[in-house]
């Protein structure tokens, strides 16, 4: 009876081995990628908060799969303004949901912390839609900040590389 129930936990854990390295090969190749940007973007909203955005960031991005990544951003944006320029930093958590070859839908979530003017933190969330190649992602997005009472409409232009 010994016997049979270690032959059972021993071809137990052979199927899961085996099922473990089927899952795992694939042709995708699921890597880490790491990519530096610069956006540029416009008020909505509140036209007087500020007249233009200009930022640079930094994204770390997981291939989960061969058509959605997971995202961590963050950077500096600055707005510039005829009363007194202001900035943030953004730290958001998102996705990359690939509907066609290179292109995509996106959105992102996290928190935008105030420097000068902006001396608050404010939740903030932005959905987008852009194309990716291998070395070069272009993006459109919307990016809400609920406790700055304004948004803008910003384009990201990014060089990223595999990690």
């Amino acid at each position: 009876m010994k016997k049979v129930m270690n032959m059972n936990s021993v071809i137990t854990l052979l199927l899961i081995m085996v099922s473990a390295t089927a899952f795992a090969q694939n042709n995708y190749d699921k890597n880490l990628k790491f990519g530096i940007a610069v956006d540029g973007g416009i008020p909505v909203g509140d036209d007087d908060a500020f007249d233009a955005s200009l930022g640079l960031d930094a994204r770390l991005q997981l291939n989960v799969t061969e058509k959605t990544s997971l995202m961590a951003t963050t950077g500096y944006t600055h707005l510039f303004s005829n009363y007194q320029d202001s900035g943030f930093i953004p730290a958001k958590l998102g996705f990359k949901s690939f509907f066609a070859n290179s292109f995509y839908v996106s959105g992102e979530a996290g928190a935008a912390f105030g420097v000068n003017k902006l001396d608050e933190t404010s939740f903030l969330w932005s959905p987008g839609i852009g194309y990716a190649n291998e070395t070069w992602d272009v993006s459109a997005r919307y990016e809400d900040y609920s406790d700055y009472d304004f948004g803008q409409v910003a384009l990201r232009i990014a060089y990223a590389f595999k990690l």
